[in-house]
C-alpha cells in the first residue's frame, strides 16, 4: 500500500516538474546549446550532438529525454550559429514538452588571451499529452482500473528567449545563462502554467600534465561546477574529469551541503571515448537521497561528431569539457 501511494506522489510530482521545471542532463557539456547559446560554434567548425536520458527507471512512469543539435562557427564573422531540438516526456499518459531553438554567439577577443562570448537564443515550445490518461482511482482501486482512459488534451504553444555570457582563456572558463526570459505559458487549461526564469552559472579549469620535450602529454585533469536556480529550486554540481587519449573518466556530486532538503541528491559517474572528431559518453546517476530504494538511478548516453575542422583549430576553441 505504501508503495502504491509513493507512485501516486511521484506521478503528481511529474506533472509539476513538466509544467514548472526544466529537464536536466548530467552530461551538460555534451549538450552545449541547451547549456547556453554562447556555446554555439564553440568548436570552430561544425558539430552534431545527440543525447538520450532515462531517469528513475524503477518507477512505472519514468522521465525520458531526447536532445539533438547542430552548430557551426563562421570564422569570417567571429560568430556561431546553432539549432537544437529537445523532447521530454513522462508518465503513463506521456505528458511532455518539445522545444526547438535557434542560437547565436559572437566571439570577442581581448588582448589575444581572453575571449568574451555573448549569446542569444529564441525557441518555440509545445506541450501536450501524447498518450492516454490514467485516472487516480485506477491507481487506488485494489481490484484494478475503474475509469476509462480519457482523450488526449489539446497541446499548448508559446515562444521563449534566453541569453548567456561566456568568458574564457586557455585552460579556464566562466559563464552564465538566463533561460525563459519571456516566461512562456504552456497550460492546457484555463489557468496559467508559467515556466519560470532559470539562472545557470558554470565554470572550471584544465590542468595538463607536463610532457617531455619531444613527447608532449595528452593527460589532463578538469575541475568544474554548475549551479542552477529556478524559482525556489536550487542545484549545485561539482566534479572532475580525467582524460588520457582516448579515454575520459569523471565523477560529479549533486547537492547543496548547507541546505538540509537538498543536502545530497546523486553521485554521477561518467565514462567515455574522446577523439578529434567523435565523442561517445555514458553516465549513471547513483541516487543518494531517500528516493534510492524506489528509483534505481538514471542513465544517460551522449554522442557528438565534429567536422569541417581546420588544422589550426582541431583542438577546439572554448576549453570546456565535452561530457
Amino acid at each position: 500500500m505504501l508503495r502504491k501511494y509513493f507512485y501516486i506522489t511521484i506521478i503528481l510530482l511529474i506533472g509539476f516538474r513538466i509544467f514548472g521545471q526544466d529537464p536536466q542532463f548530467s552530461q551538460f557539456y555534451a549538450n552545449p546549446l541547451y547549456l547556453g547559446p554562447s556555446f554555439a560554434g564553440a568548436i570552430e567548425g561544425s558539430r552534431i550532438t545527440g543525447q538520450y536520458r532515462t531517469q528513475w527507471r524503477e518507477l512505472p512512469a519514468p522521465f525520458v529525454t531526447y536532445s539533438t543539435s547542430y552548430d557551426h562557427y563562421f570564422s569570417s564573422f567571429n560568430s556561431g550559429v546553432g539549432i537544437n531540438l529537445i523532447s521530454d516526456v513522462a508518465g503513463t499518459s506521456q505528458l511532455g514538452i518539445v522545444q526547438a531553438g535557434i542560437h547565436y554567439s559572437y566571439d570577442l577577443e581581448v588582448y589575444n588571451i581572453w575571449h568574451i562570448r555573448p549569446g542569444l537564443s529564441f525557441s518555440y515550445l509545445q506541450q501536450g499529452i501524447y498518450g492516454n490518461i490514467t485516472f487516480i482511482d485506477e491507481l487506488l482501486h485494489s481490484s484494478g482500473g475503474t475509469s476509462a482512459p480519457g482523450k488526449a488534451l489539446e497541446s499548448a504553444r508559446d515562444i521563449d528567449a534566453g541569453s548567456s555570457l561566456l568568458i574564457y582563456t586557455e585552460g579556464f572558463w566562466l559563464g552564465g545563462t538566463v533561460n525563459h526570459l519571456l516566461e512562456p505559458n504552456v497550460t492546457m487549461h484555463s489557468s496559467e502554467a508559467i515556466i519560470p526564469m532559470k539562472t545557470t552559472i558554470y565554470g572550471g579549469a584544465d590542468f595538463r600534465k607536463k610532457g617531455k620535450l619531444l613527447k608532449p602529454s595528452d593527460d589532463m585533469m578538469t575541475f568544474g561546477f554548475l549551479y542552477k536556480q529556478q524559482e525556489n529550486i536550487r542545484q549545485l554540481d561539482v566534479g572532475a574529469y580525467w582524460y588520457s587519449y582516448p579515454i575520459i573518466l569523471g565523477i560529479w556530486y549533486r547537492g547543496i551541503p548547507t541546505i538540509s532538503s537538498q543536502r545530497g541528491e546523486a553521485v554521477v559517474f561518467v565514462a567515455g571515448l574522446k577523439t578529434t572528431n567523435v565523442n561517445v559518453g555514458y553516465s549513471y546517476d547513483f541516487t543518494i537521497s531517500n528516493l534510492l530504494p524506489h528509483t534505481l538511478g538514471s542513465h544517460e548516453i551522449s554522442f557528438s561528431y565534429k567536422f569541417l575542422l581546420t588544422k589550426k583549430h582541431r583542438k577546439g576553441g572554448v576549453p570546456c569539457p565535452e561530457f
